[in-house]
């Protein structure tokens, strides 16, 4: 089975220079849920994903992929 993307917060992180590290220490988050998010396991709730989205100057639609089918990267 095709895993299913949701959101580009890997690709824009990497767009951007920076790493998930980065980003969970920033949000005050765990490791293990930006990890999470990275892998498309599990969906940041809509205020974090604004949140990450205004940390990376970014636009939310940027985080988002197109359709869960397609290959955002």
């Amino acid at each position: 089975m095709e895993e299913k993307k949701y959101n580009r917060i890997k690709a824009v992180l990497a767009d951007k220079g920076l790493t998930s590290k980065w980003l969970y220490e920033t949000l005050g988050v765990g490791k293990g849920t930006v990890s999470r998010w990275v892998r498309n396991s599990r969906q940041p709730d809509l205020p974090t994903l604004f949140k990450i989205a205004t940390l990376l100057d970014v636009d939310v639609c940027d985080l988002l992929a197109r359709d869960a089918n397609d290959d955002p990267e």
